[in-house]
């Protein structure tokens, strides 16, 4: 493996590189990329959810439009939806009535 990295004049930065089994995942892009399947990392659940409860709260507070906190809404499912997530979206949306 490093000569073919020397090859590409690349090298291992010790500090950095983690190997591991794939089969434990491998975190990219605020999830957790299985060979099977995605999962959304779950400090990003927690922020989501606290930014979202945060967002929702000022809407009823008319600080913001409703268009401004379903942007928020939609632009998170977005992200999430690249994930096997429908489980999660479900839960994380249920407090806000409309």
């Amino acid at each position: 493996m490093r000569d073919r990295l020397a090859a590409l004049r690349l090298e291992f930065h010790a500090g950095s590189a983690q190997v591991q089994p794939v089969g434990a995942g491998i975190p990219w892009l605020g999830f957790v990329v299985f060979p099977t399947h995605r999962r959304v990392k779950a400090r990003k659940v927690v922020q989501a959810t606290r930014r979202l409860n945060g967002r929702y709260a000022a809407w009823q507070r008319g600080e913001i439009s409703f268009a401004d906190f379903d942007a928020s809404v939609q632009g998170w499912i977005n992200h999430v939806r690249y994930a096997d997530s429908w489980g999660l979206r479900t839960h994380v949306l249920e407090p806000f009535v409309v």
